[in-house]
This record gives structure tokens, sequence and C-alpha cells, in this order.
């Protein structure tokens, strides 16, 4: 069984989903919270300077943002139309055809993303994923609170969940995995570990340099909108 794994932000789509996302709820459900946006100032600038994590700084804006809980009927409404959106304007149709042709080829396709799960999981359901890793949500009964579920799935820690799942879920699977950033390395190298292949999509300078270094296959699907939080 082959599978395909891709990551999200810039890969699939032109650009992050995460502050868009931010944005879409202040519009749609809290639109007095754009009062306390100031309040994101001090863990803005505690992570540029390294004193709390991407995890921390996600944590911060949801709880300033969408406040400490949320009601899970509110959150997977907002989550679908959002998806919606994002399917609609923001996913690359070269990205939607190479989808289109591994789901033809038969291969089982798993969506690895850094993006929260609670929104990650309604875009990866309509691009028709058969699976999501995404960095997990905690929820308290049927309400989101703002801190995360475990690990911000980034870097080693999605190298770590996509390990995991590979293991139980296609144990015998050669992964091919296709991303836009180095961070992905660890990644690349379970894909390639597994026997299977590393593609860099829309890669960042540092990508682009790695993969024609390794002889990765590169494919350029459109032009990607920079991000303040990934610039290598």
């Amino acid at each position: 069984m082959a599978v395909s794994v891709y990551d999200l932000d810039r890969t699939l789509t032109r650009r992050g989903t995460w502050v868009p996302w931010l944005g879409f709820w202040l519009r749609r459900e809290a639109p007095a919270r754009l009062l306390l946006l100031p309040l994101l100032l001090l863990p803005a600038l505690a992570y540029a300077m390294r004193l709390t994590t991407r995890g921390g700084l996600k944590a911060a804006a949801h709880r300033v943002v969408m406040g400490r809980r949320v009601a899970r009927a509110r959150v997977a409404a907002a989550a679908a139309v959002f998806a919606e959106r994002v399917v609609a304007h923001e996913v690359f149709p070269a990205a939607m055809a190479a989808l289109a042709a591994d789901r033809a080829g038969g291969a089982r396709l798993v969506l690895a993303t850094a993006s929260n799960a609670y929104y990650a999981e309604a875009i990866g359901s309509a691009l028709g994923f058969d699976a999501v890793l995404a960095t997990p949500s905690r929820w308290a009964g049927d309400a989101l609170d703002w801190r995360l579920g475990g690990a911000n799935n980034y870097g080693a820690d999605k190298a770590a969940r996509l390990t995991a799942w590979a293991a139980t879920a296609a144990p015998a699977a050669a992964l091919t995995f296709t991303s836009d950033h180095v961070s992905d390395l660890p990644a690349f190298e379970v894909a390639l570990a597994s026997g299977g292949t590393a593609v860099a999509a829309n890669p960042s300078p540092a990508l682009r340099a790695l993969a024609t270094a390794r002889a990765w296959r590169v494919v350029d699907w459109g032009n990607v909108a920079a991000s303040l939080f990934e610039s290598a």
C-alpha cells in the first residue's frame, strides 16, 4: 500500500492557515475580542526572543482570540466554513491535481500539519484525506480548551507522530512525504527510512538547497505568501 503524506501550510496552500483562522474567528464569532489583541504583544515578543515555543504562542493567541473554552458544536460549525473557504481559495490547483492523482493510484492520503486539529481535520476531510496528524486539541467535555492537547506537531514532534501512525496503520508502507519547509527534515527522513520518497513542494530557500543537494524531487505549484514565523 502506498501512503502519500502532505504538509498543509504553504505546501498545499498559498499561505499559512493559523493567522487566517484567528482572523476568521474574530470576524465570524467574536468581533468584540479585537479589543483584546494588544494582549498578544507580550507572547509575540516572548516568542521572538525565544522565551516561549510555537506551541506557547499558539495557546496564548487562542486564549485571547477564542476565549478559555468554546462549545464543540460552535467550533465545528466555524471550522467547516473555514475549511470550505481554504479549499476554494487557498489550495493550489496543481496540489489538488497531485492529491487526485495519488488517490486514483490507490495511495492512502495523510495530512501531517502543525495546524490545530479542530480546524485541520475539517480541511483534511474537505480535501479527502484518510488521516490527519495535527497539533492535538484539548477538550473539556464538549468544550475546546485554549491550551494545546499535546506537543505542537512541528519538526521532530511531527516526525514522531508520523512514525507512530505508520507503525500501526501502515507498517509495511513506503511513505512519500511532501512539504515546503526545511523544518520538516525529520519527517522527510522518516519517509526515506521507510523506502519512500521526499518531495519538496514550493520549497523555502533552505529546503530547495537541501533537495537539490540530495537529488530529491522538487515541484513548484505556485507562489506562497511570506510567513512571519518561518523564514528558512
